[in-house]
């Protein structure tokens, strides 16, 4: 009784996780955190965490109807309606950011708990929120979250942002639009929180009606696309929509809230932008036109224009520079500003013309701003010339008329004055440049009269204000633009305007007289039609020479820049070698963070642990005391295995260079044998010729060698420590004690021992290694032993000196009866096989150790590692202190694992991938051999698909590059924990922290696909699953549902969102989440960022890191990447970075000729070049992958990629572009690598350069390189024009000025000018102009893109080897294709812009050695090369013909000649570059194939590589939907053509120089002789053999032979015809006929009934004949024994340099194979 009195004790509390137990799905698997009793959930960052979310007190005044509020996102599902899968994952997010922040700042910041967690919650809700809040500001709106809000409502706030994030689906990338969501859903919350509001929403509510209604217009709009064939400016993409949330309509919809209003939904602000025809644009419209890289970039073309006019001007005097001291100069100087007027008078007419589309849907603020500046620049355009009048004596003119406007003034001042204040935005505008950090306040100011002032500067816009960086970076870059500009300016003044101004004024003096044309073009006043021929060129170089001299000196100091970050300090491993002692400690202070003393303790235990794994032991004894070395021996050795598991080395080479347990009885560290190498041998080579007086000058030169010292040291200790081990009787052990004792006397060793008999007891000793080593029985192994020991002193006995006082010790006789009680108890031990292994390789290796390893890969990734920890690398925080990031791979159809039905499949010439990647890396098969010894055939079948997929670009080498940050955060948590700690918290931690900080996630949109169709893809990917558990795969599952309304039966397409994992006990896949989609998330915009973007919502952590499909990951780069992510919190000038950037190895250069170049032009681009742009220059964007984002900062701002279709095709540079104009900041750092594939065939690079033009001429017209060309200051404006959008114009301005300059001389040849005026004395030996081509040549010729690669490569291998590098790259041709590059460029670039047509370009990653087709290449190149290519020849063959100046000069021969090499690069690159390009028989193939394709007609269905037909239609289907300006531009760009028939048809003999119309007329008649006359046989032949009439047909086609001949006999006799005439007629008439089809091409709407099939196959048999004219020279070298072989030389020469027989694979000689099985 007494005990029921007691009263009952209150059950304890649960724990944090219980109540979210209940809100997991058992169905579904958990992701990371479990949620339940597992030992991660007891972590107190993860309590705390939990215990934060799941607070529930004070959450609401009223409980919710049947809501079981286990959290706050439950609470927030319940109010809103999200769905379960979003709001569990979420949730999980949330957790993990708060645990991995809160560790942090407890841990750095040494705070309390609770401080700890205040100051993790806010810095999560500055951090997610901060977008938002600066949105608001902007709106000039109240936020809906106070800044003295709870930490509760703090997480709820956050919480909420995140689930609508989570759920968004596309419009992820419209980040303003989720802060209009956020802001109207966040004043529901506070209603809530004041009881004035209760709300309640079933699961799904949220999607159906806020996400869904967007996501039908934005698929509205995306349906105006029309496949990206529409025009911009017709349909409204992400940036549009995205706008309309920042615009005054939607300011005006805020106000409402101050009027209790209730907001309006977000579809509905849309829908006012999107309804009607012509309201499409908001802000900017992206019109296809040139005028656009003037519109972006006009400061620059107003500095160069008004630089050459006074460049002009002071030269046309006839005292030279000193005459800008004159008075007159100086006035005309000052004319410059009135072109400063007129060209901002352009700008704004442009800004009008090119805005007007989205005048509509702008604020009136931006008409009237326009119309304004409009109005004042035309008044300024008035102004400043008749001002200028009045300051010029007895004008003339122009100038006469402007002064009468002036009333015949005359004041010298008047013009000052207005300039002055013309003058005055530009004077304000310098001085904001140099103060940035007032220029920043004000473009951030709300201050009415300072809006009013940066509005007249610039469009009132939420980016792009404040774009500014610090003081000290902006004179870095100042200076370094001031240098290049000074440079230029110079050159162009000296060298491209003084010298032509003397001819100048003689040719504008000439009276010519004898002109030879028609007065279709007459000879205008001045001869200015000469003057343009000549100044064009000029022209052009001059705007054109600023990407040269930018590379140069960029090429230049970021080679210096690189000298200063320390690379290339260690190139070889004989530097590895050198420095190798240095390394630990430079290892122990970039990686290993200060601990504390418990942490000693745990570096023992480690050393145990690491090493019984490695060598299968379970107990050693270690000193208590642990070195530094420890941590380095523990990574290299990891490091090592990693190399010998991805058979780049072998077993031999992983023991000489694993580092030896730094824990033994023997004094001192030992060294790795590959820096032993071969010392043993050595000494005792030198050692046998000394005798015992030379005992000092042995020490000496044995001493002067620290690792032969370490060696003898090594082999003394270890061989003591073996015998001893082997010894059991005490009396044997004092024996060899004596002997150890006496050779260890450093001053009498000569006087104790012979060493003429050192090589004998050598070869005793390797005996005695090799029983040890072998397998042999008990009994037997003592005896061997025995002998073997009684043998070695046998040896030291006769080497003993006869004044040695071991004499006496040792005798003979006694030896016999030594030795034989063995001891092999030790013998089984792997420590004991270690050390023998180690004694033997010490006393038998003898190559040197520079020649460890191999393997040329291993020894580069040896060297640049070791070569990083001398770089400034930030130190490494402790695992449990570093930030948390994911890595995010897309992946669409690539190949995931080679089968091996792919490995054995020959290709045409029979070779199958097997053989050939067995050829070409026969060290690495030979290791793989190696590997497999003793493997099961199963295994090693298994093992063989893996180690060709390795080799290849697939998605197995990435994730197994990527899995590598996992086993490199595993060996750093051992490094921190052990297992032996008694605390149970580090026990936990250190098996769970790799999982709270690395996630990597596999995007595979089709995985559901390849699931239901039972693809093998899918089940490689469930292995990769299996492999690495901790490896996520999200994907898009289209799922048919039944709709829920009475519709008997139907379904509809329904899309979710998949998180799945692998499940190693049931050996399948196990769904973690499901979110469902608004619609298919991929039809919108572009597939690969919209593939990242549904997957980015599965990524944790506060770092993501980008990686493609070709790339991949490397051990020891991945261990410096807790040193990277330490990047983030410091500043870079005046940001701390959002980008990371890093460099890239590409792997793929060793394959051909083609890859090597494509390689060292990759790595100087990601090297030296983004280097420089990051630093001075502050304009690195993000060019791909494997950049590090900060991920809250981007995924609060439109994510990592911009989706917009077509406009956005270059995807990843537009999330450097948001993230500059958004305040961010882009880093480059050299001391991590990524690995990285490139195209390795002469197509696949194609395409790929392609791609990247097209992309490029997208961006040219898009509104975010529009607004940093404005925004940026001048100079940064200049970097950004130069690596950006300048690089690929002024690649298209090269091609343009061959073009100018021939069509200028075949000008002045046609009309005889050329010889009436340059003939002329004081002209005929001014070479100037041809001086000047030389800048362009210098591109033309491909030698631009090589200075970066030589300064690179001699950075970081020696300039001996770069200039080797460049000799042998010359000699395989690398110029031809370079130059055939640029070609590729110009042309997508120029028809991106003029007609559009842009799309991804799938190039394929596999392995390319297969020979392509005479018609694959044809139809690639043709009118992109191959045509421009026979123009330019047309026009130099012309010019050698007709033109007759110039001829004895050597400049002249240069250009003519850079011009023919462009000429011949165009034409034959693809076909030297072609595998098996000059083989008989393929040729011979090639022409059946190029005739069958010729003759095929086209039709509904047939494809473009079936018919010439189908080809041809394709070809023109960027006319079907260019613009009417864009058709009016090709006929004009065609009409050029016309003019080889009017100027050579007065060149024949038969016109006898006559200048009549006559002449031109009877041309055109023979024109339409020959176009008809062939059509009118054609058809009345098929027409007669329909009929059976074969005999007349046979009588007509004789007929018009007979009066072809009669005809020509007639001209002949009578006329005057000559055989020269006939051949001139076809470079008349030639190009007049494909005049003719270019223009019907363009007119092809207004001539399909009538003409169009006429000029089909007018079309056909020109196309026919340039076949042939390329064909018939490759033909004839394929019919000579020794090109092909010449051939295959040159585009495997790299190959051949490794001793393979490359043409045994072309052949497909399988007997080749048995070398490298």
């Amino acid at each position: 009784m007494a005990s029921s009195s007691v009263p009952k004790r209150p059950p304890p509390p649960p724990p944090p996780f219980a109540r979210l137990m209940r809100s997991r799905d058992p169905r579904n698997e958990y992701n990371i955190l479990p949620f339940d009793g597992s030992p991660i959930m007891k972590l107190p960052e993860i309590e705390i965490a939990v215990e934060a979310v799941t607070k529930m007190k004070t959450l609401s005044r009223r409980k919710i109807d049947g809501v079981d509020e286990i959290d706050i996102f439950n609470w927030l599902s319940s109010l809103f309606g999200f769905q379960k899968g979003n709001t569990t994952n979420q949730r999980e997010h949330l957790i993990l950011l708060l645990a991995n922040i809160y560790t942090r700042k407890k841990d750095l910041k040494r705070c309390t708990e609770v401080e700890a967690r205040e100051g993790a919650i806010k810095q999560l809700k500055q951090d997610f929120l901060n977008n938002y809040e600066l949105w608001c500001n902007y709106m000039r709106t109240k936020s809906n979250i106070r800044a003295e809000e709870t930490e509760q409502k703090c997480l709820i706030y956050v919480a909420l942002y995140l689930l609508i994030w989570g759920e968004a689906s596309n419009i992820r990338f419209m980040p303003e639009c989720i802060c209009y969501i956020f802001h109207k859903m966040a004043d529901d919350v506070n209603q809530v929180f004041s009881g004035d509001k209760m709300i309640q929403n079933p699961d799904g509510s949220f999607l159906s009606n806020v996400i869904k209604p967007i996501y039908e217009i934005l698929s509205k709009e995306a349906g105006k696309n029309k496949g990206g064939k529409a025009s911009h400016s017709r349909w409204s993409n992400y940036d549009d929509l995205n706008e309309c949330f920042w615009s005054g309509k939607c300011s005006l919809e805020l106000r409402k809230q101050k009027e209790k209003m209730p907001l309006r939904a977000a579809h509905e602000i849309l829908e006012q932008f999107t309804d009607g025809w012509w309201k499409s644009k908001i802000n900017f419209v992206e019109v296809r036109t040139f005028w656009q890289v003037y519109r972006s970039f006009d400061r620059m073309w107003v500095f160069f224009i008004m630089a050459l006019q006074a460049m002009i001007i002071v030269a046309w005097t006839q005292s030279g520079s000193t005459s800008a001291n004159n008075e007159v100069v100086l006035r005309r100087v000052l004319s410059i500003f009135i072109t400063y007027a007129i060209l901002s008078f352009l700008r704004a007419i442009l800004d009008v013309i090119l805005s007007i589309r989205a005048w509509r849907n702008s604020d009136l603020t931006q008409p009237l701003r326009y119309l304004l500046k409009l109005v004042v620049a035309a008044i300024w355009a008035v102004v400043l010339p008749v001002g200028y009048s009045t300051s010029v004596k007895n004008p003339t003119g122009p100038l006469k008329f402007l002064n009468h406007w002036a009333r015949d003034s005359h004041n010298q001042s008047l013009y000052n004055y207005i300039l002055v204040l013309y003058m005055i935005p530009d004077l304000l505008a310098i001085t904001l440049f140099l103060l940035p950090r007032l220029r920043e306040k004000m473009e951030l100011s709300d201050w009415p009269v300072i809006n009013i002032v940066m509005w007249w500067a610039q469009p009132k816009l939420y980016v792009g204000r404040g774009m500014h960086v610090g003081t000290f970076s902006l004179l870095k870059y100042t200076i370094f633009w001031i240098l290049v500009l000074s440079v230029k300016l110079a050159f162009s003044y000296f060298v491209e305007i003084l010298p032509l101004i003397r001819p100048t004024k003689v040719i504008m003096k000439v009276q010519v007289e004898n002109y030879r044309l028609h007065k279709f073009v007459p000879n205008v006043k001045h001869n200015m039609g000469v003057i343009i021929a000549i100044w064009s060129p000029i022209i052009l170089v001059y705007f054109m020479d600023v990407q040269v001299w930018y590379t140069i000196f960029s090429t230049l100091l970021g080679g210096v820049l690189g000298a200063f970050r320390h690379l290339g300090e260690i190139r070889t491993i004989g530097m590895v070698h050198s420095r190798f002692e240095s390394i630990s400690s430079k290892f122990r202070s970039c990686f290993v963070p200060p601990h504390s003393d418990a942490v000693t303790e745990t570096l023992v235990v480690l050393s145990h642990y690491l090493f019984s794994f490695a060598l299968n032991i379970n107990t050693m004894n270690f000193p208590k005391e642990p070195n530094e070395n420890e941590y380095f021996c523990c990574m290299w050795n990891e490091f090592i295995r990693s190399m010998r598991m991805e058979d780049l080395i072998s077993n031999r080479d992983r023991e000489l260079l694993l580092l030896p347990p730094p824990l033994t009885n023997e004094p001192g560290d030992q060294l790795p044998l590959f820096l032993l190498a071969s010392k043993i041998p050595a000494a005792i080579n030198i050692a046998k010729e000394f005798k015992r007086k030379d005992h000092a000058e042995l020490e000496k030169v044995i001493g002067s060698d620290k690792y032969t010292c370490a060696a003898i040291l090594d082999c003394y200790y270890t061989l003591k420590s073996l015998i001893f081990l082997l010894l059991k009787d005490e009396d044997d052990k004092k024996i060899v004690d004596k002997v150890f004792h006496a050779a260890n006397g450093k001053k009498f060793f000569l006087q104790n021992f012979n060493m003429s008999g050192m090589p004998l007891l050598a070869v005793k000793l390797e005996k005695f290694l090799k029983i040890l080593m072998a397998d042999y029985g008990d009994e037997e192994f003592k005896s061997k032993i025995t002998t073997a020991l009684q043998e070695i002193m046998y040896i030291v006995l006769e080497s003993i000196d006869d004044n040695s006082t071991l004499k006496g010790a040792l005798k003979r006789d006694e030896i016999s009866r030594k030795f034989k009680n063995i001891n092999t108890s030790d013998i089984k031990k792997n420590i004991w096989s270690e050390k023998v292994n180690r004694l033997h390789l010490l006393l038998t290796f003898k190559e040197s150790g520079t020649d460890v390893p191999l393997n040329s890969e291993a020894r580069r990734r040896i060297t640049f590692f070791v070569n990083s920890l001398f770089m400034n690398m930030r130190n490494a925080p402790k695992v449990s202190n570093m930030r948390s990031f994911s890595v995010l791979t897309p992946h669409y159809k690539e190949e995931v694992l080679y089968s091996d039905e792919e490995l054995n499949k020959e290709n045409e010439d029979g070779v199958s991938t097997l053989f050939y990647l067995k050829t070409i890396y026969p060290d690495e098969w030979t290791n793989f051999k190696e590997r497999m010894k003793d493997k099961q055939e199963e295994e090693e079948k298994e093992e063989r698909r893996k180690w060709v997929s390795y080799r290849g670009q697939t998605l197995s080498r990435s994730v197994r590059g990527m899995m590598y940050y996992k086993k490199a955060l595993e060996l750093q948590c051992a490094m921190e924990f052990t297992e032996s700690i008694s605390n149970e918290e580090d026990c936990i931690r250190k098996q769970k922290l790799p999982d709270l900080k690395f996630t990597y996630i596999i995007s595979c949109q089709i995985y559901g696909n390849l699931k239901r169709s039972k693809d093998t893809r899918q089940k490689d990917i469930l292995n990769l699953m299996i492999m690495y558990p901790s490896l996520r795969v999200a994907y898009i599952d289209e799922v048919d549902e039944a709709l829920k309304e009475k519709t008997e039966g139907k379904t509809e397409k329904v899309y979710y969102s998949v998180l799945i994992k692998g499940d190693t006990i049931n050996y399948s896949e196990r769904e973690i989440y499901r979110i469902r989609l608004p619609g298919s998330p991929t039809k919108i915009g572009e597939g690969k960022p919209e593939n990242q973007n549904h997957a980015i919502i599965f990524t944790r952590g506060e770092a993501l890191q980008t990686i493609d499909m070709n790339q991949d990951n490397y051990f020891e780069e991945a261990f410096k990447m807790r040193n990277v992510l330490e990047e983030f919190p410091h500043s870079h000038g005046a940001q701390k970075p959002t980008i990371l950037g890093l460099r890239e190895h590409v792997f793929t250069g060793s394959v051909s000729s083609l890859a090597w170049f494509m390689s060292n032009q990759e790595f100087s681009f990601v090297t030296i070049g983004q280097r420089f742009l990051a630093s001075p220059l502050r304009v690195r964007f993000h060019y791909g992958h494997p950049d590090i984002f900060d991920r809250i900062f981007h995924i609060t701002r439109g994510g990592i990629s911009k989706a917009s279709k077509t406009i956005n095709l270059s995807e990843d540079i537009f999330a450097g572009f948001n993230s500059t104009l958004r305040l961010g900041s882009v880093t480059h750092h050299d001391y991590m690598q990524v690995g990285k594939g490139r195209d390795v065939g002469m197509n696949q690079i194609s395409l790929f350069e392609a791609k990247v033009a097209n992309g490029n001429g997208e961006q040219t017209l898009t509104r975010d390189v529009h607004r940093l060309g404005c925004h940026f200051d001048f100079f940064r404006m200049l970097s950004f024009y130069c690596t950006t959008v300048g690089f690929y114009f002024n690649s298209l301005v090269t091609v343009l000025i061959v073009y100018v300059f021939l069509y200028g001389r075949l000008y002045m040849v046609m009309t005889g000018l050329e010889r009436e005026i340059l003939e002329d004395p004081q002209i005929k030996n001014n070479n100037a102009l041809e001086a000047v081509l030389v800048t362009q040549s210098f591109i033309q010729m491909g030698m631009l893109p090589v200075l970066p690669m030589l300064m690179e490569i001699g950075l970081e291998k020696g300039f001996r080897t770069a200039l080797g590098d460049f000799f042998i790259m010359q000699l395989q041709l690398s110029s031809v294709f370079f130059t055939f590059q640029l070609g590729t460029k110009a042309h997508y670039f120029g028809k991106t812009i003029l007609h559009g047509g842009s799309k991804y370009r799938a190039t394929g990653r596999g392995f390319v050695v297969q020979h392509s087709k005479f018609a694959d290449n044809y139809r690639l190149y043709s009118r992109s090369h191959f045509v421009k290519a026979l123009e330019l020849g047309l026009l130099l063959v012309i010019y050698e013909v007709y033109g007759e100046s110039y001829r004895n000069s050597s400049l002249y021969l240069f250009i003519t000649f850079s011009m023919w090499f462009l000429v011949g690069s165009w034409l034959f690159a693809p076909f030297i570059f072609n595998p098996s390009g000059f083989e008989w028989q393929k040729r011979v193939n090639d022409w059946t194939d190029w005739k069958w394709w010729m003759g095929i007609r086209g039709g509904v269905g047939i494809q473009p590589e079936n018919s010439w037909e189908s080809w041809w239609d394709e070809e023109q289907e960027h006319l079907r939907y260019t613009s009417i300006r864009g058709r009016v531009l090709e006929i004009l760009l065609a009409l050029r053509f016309f003019v080889y028939q009017y100027g050579i048809v007065y060149h024949f003999d038969i016109a006898h120089h006559s200048r009549s119309l006559l002449v031109y007329g009877l041309s055109w008649c023979a024109v339409l002789v020959i176009l008809i006359v062939p059509k009118i046989v054609s058809v009345r032949r098929l027409q007669m053999f329909h009929m059976d009439l074969q005999l007349p047909l046979r009588m007509l086609k004789g007929l018009l032979f007979l009066i072809l001949l009669v005809v020509m006999i007639i001209l002949f006799k009578f006329c005057g015809l000559t055989l020269s005439d006939l051949f001139a007629s076809i470079l008349a008439f030639m190009p007049t006929g494909w005049a003719f089809i270019l223009v019907g091409q363009a007119c092809k709407p207004c001539l399909h009934k009538l003409l169009w099939e006429p000029i089909k196959e007018v079309a056909r048999a020109y196309d026919f004949m340039m076949g042939l004219l390329l064909f018939t020279p490759i033909a004839f070298l394929s019919w000579l024994p020794a090109v092909n072989e010449f051939q295959a030389r040159i585009l495997f020469n790299q190959a051949f340099s490794r001793g393979l027989h490359i043409s045994m694979i072309l052949a497909g000689k399988k007997d080749g194979g048995a070398s490298v099985n």
